[in-house]
């Protein structure tokens, strides 16, 4: 497959990111949930500089690096936007060592991650690869994830933003970007200071899919289901024994069945249990709670309020208690009042070949949190593959496209002649 000028930019940048651990905990405490994120930032933040990009700012509290690509000579008055990315990568499979490699030309069979550990992705399994036939694709070991989500996005959005610096010719406004961290546990982009970004709206870089796009996800919250209990020799436990782990039980039993992540699609919501740490005395249930739709949202919510009521009423008040925090809302309520921006967005794709796709996601994006709190925020995906697991693959194409789509979407915020 021909490669284009793109070609060498996005393969090295994303084999230089990918080596770097920069996994996030989902129990981590602090601001970032890891410090080994700031090593992906301090890199950005020289390569940033370097490329001639402007008012670099590595916040080094909260790990948040932000520049701006200045407008075009004469395009001062465009409307400025911004792109975000999140540099973290997953907790859900090992992140380091991370040995990235180049398939070239990939022929549509199997493919050996290991050899001597006797890994393969097999593409019985993978029905996504006959896709990339003909094409390059970055891969692990099979030891570890790949890490493109994100930094297939970075990739992108920083080769778009070498492009632009290097040729002032082109037309554009100011742009600004944002590297966020800890997006996988939740983080949200909460510590992006919008006032400071610049602009006023902006495009995620996230996903899985060249030419899809995203203008609405889930409504989204955590419960948290603690329950104490009483332990006493099993001998002696009649009317006295209160067992914490047979209550936190009886509450994973009343969630319906049929209403889970394993058993839904679509704009189908679910209740899913992320654990359950469970003994006589103490107990605790972590669940998330997930739809679409805001009003069914809000009666999933009160349903698992209901349940830790039952529980009470069984058991004692004072023994079961339940928090609910809200995580991030469904940002097409934001979006369709705002609708150029997914106008552009899909003339973007479009102007590169491409037929843009879109269905509802089911999870969340950085830009769910930042559309709320008044950054509209689309989200254009980074066009990886098979995220958060050992066989996550990147086609080099695919990061290729989304900077000539992110070239295109510049072209949109000028205005017409």
């Amino acid at each position: 497959m021909e490669r284009t000028i793109f070609y060498e930019p996005v393969r090295d940048r994303l084999l230089r990111y990918a080596r770097i651990d920069t996994q996030s905990d989902a129990l981590g405490r602090e601001t970032p949930t890891t410090r080994r994120q700031f090593d992906l930032a301090y890199l950005l933040r020289d390569e940033l500089m370097a490329i001639g990009a402007t008012d670099v700012r590595l916040d080094e509290r909260t790990c948040v690096l932000t520049a701006e690509i200045p407008a075009a000579p004469g395009q001062e008055a465009a409307e400025a936007f911004g792109l975000v990315v999140h540099m973290d990568t997953a907790p859900d499979a090992p992140g380091s060592p991370v040995h990235p490699w180049v398939l070239t030309d990939y022929d549509g069979g199997d493919i050996v991650l290991n050899a001597e550990k006797r890994i393969v992705m097999r593409a019985a399994d993978f029905p996504s690869l006959g896709q990339y036939i003909g094409q390059d694709l970055v891969l692990t070991d099979g030891q570890t994830l790949l890490g493109g989500d994100d930094k297939a996005g970075i990739a992108a959005v920083m080769t778009f933003a070498e492009h632009l610096l290097k040729h002032p010719e082109i037309r554009h406004g100011r742009i600004c970007l944002a590297f966020t961290p800890d997006e996988e546990v939740g983080g949200l982009a909460r510590d992006l200071d919008l006032e400071r970004f610049g602009a006023k709206v902006a495009y995620t870089l996230d996903g899985d899919h060249l030419g899809w796009y995203m203008d609405e996800t889930f409504n989204a919250s955590q419960a948290v289901l603690t329950v104490t209990g009483r332990s006493v020799h099993t001998g002696t436990a009649k009317g006295i024994m209160v067992n914490a782990a047979d209550i936190a039980a009886a509450f994973v039993g009343m969630l319906p069945e049929d209403e889970r992540p394993q058993t839904t699609e679509g704009r189908e919501g679910f209740y899913h249990v992320v654990s359950v740490q469970a003994d006589c005395e103490q107990a605790t249930v972590r669940l998330i709670i997930r739809d679409h739709d805001a009003k069914r949202f809000d009666e999933r919510e009160a349903f698992i309020r209901d349940c830790a009521e039952r529980l009470k009423a069984r058991c004692g008040a004072d023994r079961v208690r339940l928090e609910i925090t809200g995580q991030y809302r469904n940002m097409k309520e934001v979006l369709d009042r705002k609708p150029c921006l997914v106008e552009r967005l899909i003339r973007a794709i479009s102007a590169v070949g491409l037929t843009p796709q879109t269905e509802p996601f089911r999870g969340g994006t950085d830009g769910s949190a930042l559309s709320w709190r008044g950054l509209p925020c689309p989200n254009l995906s980074a066009g990886y593959e098979n995220a958060h697991g050992r066989f996550e693959y990147v086609p080099i194409r695919s990061m290729e496209k989304n900077v000539e789509i992110l070239l295109a979407l510049a072209e949109q915020f000028i205005p017409a002649l």
